[in-house]
């Protein structure tokens, strides 16, 4: 029998807890550190009640929990964050380039595995302590996530869009790690563009 490396704890709930915070860490650079998406150029949220608008509504898009405790000095902290986090992203195998910055932010968001626990439900797994800022929970859980993809030799699938003025990231969650584009759009278009340039090489 051989063990993915993904599945390495083998428990999927486990995993699905990881690639949730990984998903957030895609939001967060993608919302407030992108500026090219779908082939043309865009400007994040430049204010706190702007970026605390953007991160809340793309929370909701992508079914992640809203936090109504998120304020526009958060939103503000998490736009350095994301800065931090976007070399993650596209590295492929070339991680040591991105590592340092990567432990800095674990250092500096005090990112500590723990057990969160009520009286009447199950203990929880966190990357945070329990009485930590939301800037420093919510960066120590994507940090920590993002390390543990990268550890178990997974970081190629921490992916930037292939396609010409897109900047937006993913995290690439296909059998052998073959996604390319960030959506059907990108897809689309660089599909559109193969073609043209075939049709032109053909007629020179």
């Amino acid at each position: 029998m051989t063990v993915d490396p993904w599945r390495i704890t083998g428990q999927p709930q486990i995993d699905s807890y990881v690639e949730r915070h990984v998903q957030r860490a895609v939001l967060l650079v993608n919302e407030l550190a992108v500026d090219q998406a779908h082939g043309r150029k865009v400007a994040p949220p430049a204010t706190g009640p702007d970026r605390r608008t953007a991160i809340q509504e793309a929370l909701a898009t992508a079914g992640l929990p809203r936090s109504e405790s998120l304020t526009p000095a958060d939103a503000d902290a998490l736009a350095v964050v994301a800065a931090e986090l976007r070399p993650v992203f596209g590295a492929g195998a070339r991680t040591e380039s991105m590592i340092e910055g990567l432990n800095q932010l674990l250092v500096r968001h005090a990112a500590v595995p723990n057990l969160h626990g009520q009286p009447d439900r199950p203990p929880v797994l966190a990357f945070h302590r329990a009485d930590a800022s939301l800037v420093d929970a919510w960066t120590a859980d994507a940090a920590t996530a993002l390390a543990m993809v990268i550890g178990v030799g997974q970081g190629a699938r921490l992916r930037s869009c292939e396609a010409t003025s897109c900047a937006r990231t993913f995290f690439d969650t296909t059998r052998n790690a073959s996604r390319r584009f960030c959506g059907l759009s990108c897809q689309n278009r660089a599909k559109a563009s193969a073609y043209r340039q075939r049709r032109a090489a053909k007629t020179d």
